[in-house]
């Protein structure tokens, strides 16, 4: 269902963890989110983690079976006389993009988000679904035609 994801992800997340961001905690490019994605039953579901941002700073697109999430984490206004002794979580944009399969209905997507989570659920194709196929036409007279 899921076509490919983004090939470095992974080694994204790692030289973001090895090295951070620059010193203000935001980040001056598109960061990867983790996510995770599953068919359950009759739709594909793909969910993303996203703490600490805001419904409002969430964009999803779909176009041509490429999704595309992106987000911002803005800072948490503190007040003018607080000065941070620790800053490790990014702030910024956060971006993914998936390649989704033909055998997904991408017309009908649904997204919920709660508790920093966000949930794509979009439904298999009925193009996609198995289904039985009936076999047409009289054995006994087919068996005539190789035999004649």
């Amino acid at each position: 269902m899921l076509m490919r994801s983004e090939p470095f992800t992974e080694v994204n997340r790692l030289a973001q963890q090895l090295f951070g961001g620059p010193a203000t905690g935001t980040w001056s490019h598109p960061t990867a989110m983790p996510a995770d994605a599953y068919r359950n039953g009759d739709e594909f579901v793909i969910v993303f983690d996203l703490p600490g941002v805001e419904r409002d700073s969430i964009d999803i697109d779909i176009e041509r079976n490429v999704l595309t999430v992106r987000a911002e984490r803005r800072p948490v206004n503190l007040g003018e006389n607080v000065q941070a002794t620790l800053t490790e979580r990014p702030l910024g944009v956060f971006s993914r993009q998936m390649f989704l399969g033909d055998a997904l209905d991408t017309d009908r997507i649904e997204a919920t988000y709660h508790n920093g989570v966000l949930a794509l659920r979009i439904p298999i194709a009925e193009r996609a679904k198995p289904r039985k196929i009936s076999i047409g036409g009289d054995a006994v007279g087919e068996q005539k035609v190789l035999a004649g």
